[in-house]
């Protein structure tokens, strides 16, 4: 097993944000979606934020997903992922997104973090006005 075949994801996000997307994933990907871990910062300080993400990220390959880079959640992954080549972080978490990730975590961690970004913004579309 290559290193990057372990990376785990944690959607961190507000409210049950988190928990919806997960659910989401694992309705269209089954089991890949075992690879994703939700967290909510509800009822948590900044710093119980920031140590349970430590905690659940442990030595891991980890991407953290997060909702918004200026919230607390964001602010708390970037924090946890400060330093490290082992942890990335992927803020404005979207379903393109994390079913991108559930099927190709074996990617290395240089590879794997631009592709879900493009993912991401590939996957906001408008249709004309009365379509």
């Amino acid at each position: 097993m290559n290193e990057a075949t372990g990376t785990k994801g944690i959607v961190v996000a507000h409210g049950g944000m988190a928990q919806g997307l997960v659910d989401a994933v694992r309705r269209i990907a089954g089991g890949a979606a075992d690879a994703l871990a939700p967290f909510s910062n509800e009822e948590k300080s900044p710093l119980e934020v920031k140590e349970e993400l430590e905690r659940l990220a442990g030595d891991a390959p980890t991407i953290l997903f997060a909702d918004l880079l200026t919230g607390s959640c964001g602010m708390a992954a970037v924090v946890v992922a400060r330093g490290s080549d082992r942890r990335a972080v992927v803020c404005g978490v979207n379903l393109p997104v994390l079913l991108d990730f559930v099927f190709h975590r074996d990617l290395p961690m240089e590879e794997l973090v631009p592709r879900l970004v493009a993912k991401g913004r590939d996957g906001i579309h408008t249709l004309p006005q009365g379509s």
